[in-house]
């Protein structure tokens, strides 16, 4: 198959909410959906088949449909989200590849954000204002100051947020998103607002990055573009541009990510119709792919080992 259609695993965190079942079609069971993992290989949640098989089964069968950049990596490289934060999340961090592989026998965990809408005044928090000492870190999560040395950042509609491992981060609530990071689910909580869940203080302190975040460059012409992955976006209003089209050569499969609109996908032969929320899974090495409708669309690959960006 060149064109594999994705079911999600759901996840009912409890700062969650419904806006991914009622808006984006979701099919859950759960009172609460919180994160929605679209293309995921990761043993805490893989995404399935139509046939109720799992995508990292299925590319067992045959490695060469994820591509040969692929190979460079231990594990499947990348999980993609959607997250809706009802309510703030914990303030957390996530180790880099070599502490993560020590410590926790998984990848790192290098992330973006496509904020796909937000509440008036959201915000999210990435890095912290200015350079701080180990010892302010550690008397601030202490007495429960850290978010006054957070760098909030106002968010809106079509908005990217780059985080790379030892960022300190968090999503304010309100804030609904797509999340394409490393095939990961290592997280280290540092604050969660009072709710009674472990926090992971010890292993904070190891990998967090206690300068300001660094502004990247432009990633023209992608969204982002990291070692890990290269995410890009379409955008057909159905009219002017109603049609979009590639090439999935056999170094990288392709995800296809739905935010929203109606039309049809299509690779050789085969054809799915899709609508917002749909996830689709284009095989390395399929040929010619084309959309046609109305959507925006996160299209993501995996990169040349050698490219560094």
């Amino acid at each position: 198959m060149a064109i594999l259609k994705l079911k999600p695993t759901c996840k009912d965190y409890v700062w969650g909410g419904r806006r991914l079942i009622e808006e984006f079609g979701i099919d859950c069971d759960k009172k609460i959906l919180a994160e929605a993992w679209m293309l995921s290989c990761h043993p805490d949640g893989a995404s399935t088949l139509a046939n109720g098989e799992t995508l990292s089964d299925y590319i067992k069968h045959d490695k060469k449909i994820s591509g040969t950049n692929c190979r460079d990596f231990r594990d499947f490289p990348i999980l993609i989200k959607f997250i809706d934060a009802r309510e703030n999340l914990s303030v957390q961090v996530h180790p880099p590849d070599d502490y993560a592989l020590a410590h926790e026998n998984q990848l790192g965990k290098t992330e973006m954000w496509y904020i796909l809408d937000a509440a008036e005044n959201a915000v999210v928090y990435c890095g912290f204002k200015k350079k701080i000492s180990r010892e302010e870190f550690t008397a601030r999560i202490k007495d429960n100051s850290l978010l006054e040395v957070l760098n909030a950042v106002t968010v809106r509609r079509g908005d990217v947020i780059f985080i790379p491992a030892g960022t300190i981060h968090a999503v304010g609530k309100g804030v609904l998103l797509a999340e394409i990071q490393q095939n990961s689910n290592v997280s280290y909580r540092i604050y969660d607002y009072g709710r009674d869940r472990p926090l992971h203080i010890a292993q904070a302190l190891d990998v967090t990055n206690l300068n300001p975040p660094t502004l990247r460059g432009e990633s023209y012409p992608h969204l982002a573009a990291c070692d890990y992955f290269v995410v890009d976006k379409i955008t057909l209003d159905g009219k002017i541009l109603s049609e979009a089209s590639g090439v999935v050569d056999e170094k990288t499969f392709l995800s296809v990510l739905i935010l929203g609109g109606e039309g049809k996908i299509s690779c050789g032969e085969e054809n799915f119709s899709y609508s917002k929320g749909d996830s689709f899974f284009l095989t390395a090495g399929a040929g010619t792919w084309k959309i046609c409708g109305s959507c925006d669309a996160l299209l993501t690959t995996v990169p040349n080992h050698e490219e560094k960006f």
